[in-house]
């Protein structure tokens, strides 16, 4: 970079952003003989914002606030959208009702008290050919000193007319500066922090023109470059930020996208390759042939696996083969039948002499999956030399925070003895005091309800070897987002349900007169012997206020709708034993009706229940009403799912209109991603940078397989050691903390 050097250039260190000092590039220098080599990002970490012209203290602090410390910081605060000055309207063509970007410049602007005591501050301003626009702001007073005199702006907003003149009340402005390019760049501003767009485009540029001598190095090799297409990273910036065309601005993206997600995809292919080097799995029985445990499992169920379960168990048994333990995400929508395949997972296991465990979120799950796994497994049998005959029935046994004292000390003998084949249970198997003979194969059901340190505690309490671990979801989660979030695991999907599964009708209840008929349908059904579910609307994040709504809901259904009519409530906050006894209940038909919370989203399990009713549902997620939905249609009755309530926001309206069209998951989660946005996969992470700035799992799913594709390549067997600059650089923006996060669920 050219100019004098300052006092502190190349000898200042200071300590990067994971704590490693680093040494500052010099910005300046004599010439030498040799190039000097281009800057890596760290270095342009290393280089603080104060180094660039007319940032003095304050306006440190003010890019501070926005999260830009250095150079790099600065270098990757990406323009939010472009204005392409060609092609913005002009003030005369503007009507009322219009809502239009427009470019002016400022004439005058003053401040006035209205009558109600609020200040409105009016705004003139004019476009390139002369004509005026009025604006007006209220309770803005600030904006008479933002909007100064000859000041040029970008404003966006609704047109209107007031006393025979246009205007514009409170629109969004954008200072631009004397910018003349045709494409001009708009960033984040801070008017808390005092920071305007034509600043930072001022300093980006600035920092841009002084690294030109040495250009910004680019690790990524440039055959992968070429087969995508891809211009070298120091352009790509250039084009971001100074574009001279719309398409050059898209062509700089492409690549600065491709590298965020790369990045991404080296940390988590990196752990994969390390973890299958160093870990040791648990040497398996595999065999599947007439005559195995798992064959005669599969030939005593009632019905024939499906085509994808059978895929599925075969992909298990595979890894299941290799001598680094299995780490599996198996996905299915509702209904897919994940729980056999878990099992036939768990069989493995236990035919070769291990141990299987399987751990679920509630103990209202966890009490279920044992009821049915015992029932599935009921008449198998496995060796036993310490028997008589030589054999035992597979043992199938419980742990919850419910288990009696006296029951956990039997229960832990027998496991340590390896006389349990299979234990089913909650958080209470990962705490003190249970351990395994053996533990071989490890389910862990509705997987984001655990973290990397639960699923970590159970290994630990496995001996010698690591369990093969297989992690089950029924939230359909979106290809792009399971590459991204899971992408250190092999993932499996059940993309089909077993035949006989009735399918569910979905019908949103809108209006008062929709809702009278839904209660009347739940009457009908169960007058024909079914039952039905009333889900409470969540209110809030508190078990507490949960409760309330539901006992609420309770009793005005006693009292009114379903009167006459026995109905169960199921909440939160109800003792263990309470919430046993409800579902026990409702499970022998002698409840008609359960109103419930969300406990009920997952799991469970009631063939005799045809009728969910979700009040207020566009207070729930798609995800979550699609879960919900899931609790009906689990028997040979036809089912109905009503969503009840309209809609408050565009995105309610959508999200409803989304379930009554589909009951395909997986074509739902793609509506959910595009709906929400993906902010929400990463989000929740408190360090690191590197939050997709600029990638998107909606618009951007096509370099996600490529990223992806790019990472193995070149994490090779060898892993990211024989790729320093790369390695460098995910360590620098992702870090061990974060690269634990993109791990956990």
């Amino acid at each position: 970079m050219g100019g004098a050097p300052p006092a502190h250039s190349a000898a200042h260190l200071r300590r990067g952003r994971k704590g490693a000092r680093v040494a500052s590039p010099a910005v300046t220098g004599p010439e030498h003989s040799r190039p000097a080599p281009p800057l890596t990002l760290a270095e342009l970490d290393a280089l603080p914002v104060s180094r660039l012209r007319g940032v003095g203290e304050r306006k440190q602090e003010a890019l501070a606030e926005v999260g830009v410390r250095s150079v790099l910081d600065l270098l990757t605060y990406y323009p939010r959208r472009y204005i392409d000055r060609t092609r913005q309207a002009a003030v005369g063509d503007l009507r009322p009702g219009d809502e239009a970007t427009v470019v002016v410049e400022v004439l005058r602007a003053s401040t006035q008290r209205t009558r109600g005591g609020r200040s409105l501050t009016h705004v003139e301003v004019a476009d390139e050919h002369g004509r005026r626009l009025r604006l007006g702001f209220f309770n803005q007073s600030w904006r008479e000193r933002q909007l100064q005199r000859g000041a040029e702006v970008v404003l966006f907003g609704r047109v209107e007319e007031f006393r025979g003149r246009l205007q514009m009340t409170n629109p969004v402005v954008d200072l631009i500066g004397d910018r003349t390019a045709r494409i001009v760049p708009v960033y984040p501003q801070s008017d808390k922090a005092g920071l305007s767009t034509w600043e930072i485009a001022g300093w980006v540029s600035e920092a841009m023109r002084r690294t030109e001598a040495r250009r910004i190095a680019d690790p990524v090799p440039g055959d992968v470059r070429r087969r995508f297409h891809l211009v070298d990273r120091h352009e790509a910036l250039h084009l971001v930020h100074v574009p001279d065309s719309m398409e050059a601005a898209q062509r700089g993206r492409a690549r600065l996208v491709f590298d965020e997600l790369l990045r991404v995809q080296l940390a988590l292919v990196e752990r994969k390759r390390h973890l299958e080097a160093t870990l040791r799995g648990a040497r398996h029985d595999v065999d599947v042939g007439p005559g195995s445990l798992v064959a005669r499992f599969v030939d005593g169920l009632p019905f024939p696996l499906t085509a994808a379960q059978r895929r599925v168990v075969d992909e298990i048994r595979r890894d299941l083969e290799q001598p680094h333990p299995m780490h599996r995400l198996l996905q299915g929508d509702v209904g897919a039948g994940k729980t056999l395949v878990a099992l036939a997972a768990l069989l493995v296991g236990v035919q070769g002499g291990h141990q299987g465990a399987l751990m679920a979120p509630t103990e209202v799950l966890a009490e279920q999956h044992h009821l049915g796994i015992r029932a599935l497994l009921e008449g198998l049998v496995v060796p036993d030399d310490t028997t008589l005959i030589g054999e035992r029935p597979v043992r199938v046994e419980l742990l919850t925070h419910r288990t009696t004292a006296a029951e956990r000390r039997r229960l832990g003998a027998a496991l340590v003895a390896g006389q349990v084949d299979v234990l089913v249970g909650t958080h209470a198997l990962i705490q003190d005091g249970v351990a395994f003979a053996d533990l071989g194969v490890v389910v862990i059901d509705e997987q984001h309800r655990f973290g990397v340190e639960q699923r970590a505690a159970l290994r630990e309490r496995s001996g010698e070897n690591t369990p093969d671990v297989l992690v089950m979801t029924a939230t359909p989660i979106p290809r792009t987002a399971a590459m991204t979030v899971y992408g250190d695991l092999d993932v499996s999907v059940l993309d089909e349900l077993p035949p006989g599964r009735t399918p569910i009708h979905t019908v949103w209840a809108r209006d008062e007169s929709s809702e009278a008929a839904v209660w009347a349908h739940v009457r009908d059904e169960v007058a024909a012997g079914r039952q039905a579910y009333v889900v409470c609307p969540l209110i809030e994040e508190s078990e507490r206020v949960e409760a309330a709504s539901a006992e609420e809901t309770h009793e005005r259904l006693v009292a009114t709708e379903l009167s006459g009519l026995r109905l169960g409530l199921l909440h939160g906050r109800l003792a263990a034993a309470a919430k046993e006894e409800v579902m026990s209940r409702f499970r022998r038909g002698d409840l008609d009706v359960l109103v419930a919370t969300t406990v009920i989203e997952v799991g469970v399990d009631v063939p005799n229940a045809t009728v969910m009713v979700i009040l207020a549902a566009d207070r729930f997620g798609i995800a979550q009403l699609h879960q919900l939905r899931g609790r009906v249609g689990r028997g040979a009755y036809a089912s109905v799912c009503y969503l009840v309530g309209a809609a408050e926001t565009p995105n309610g309206e959508a999200r409803l209109a989304a379930l009554a069209a589909t009951t395909d998951g997986f074509e739902l989660a793609e509506v959910d991603l595009d709906l929400r946005g993906e902010g929400t996969l990463m989000s929740d992470r408190q360090t690191g940078r590197n939050d997709l700035k600029l990638a998107s799992l909606r618009r951007d799913r096509a370099w996600v397989d490529r990223a992806r594709e790019v990472a193995f390549e070149l994490v090779g067997e060898g892993g990211l050691a024989a790729r320093p600059e790369l390695a460098a650089e995910v360590d620098l923006l992702l870090g061990a903390q974060d690269t634990d996060f993109l791990l956990r669920s």
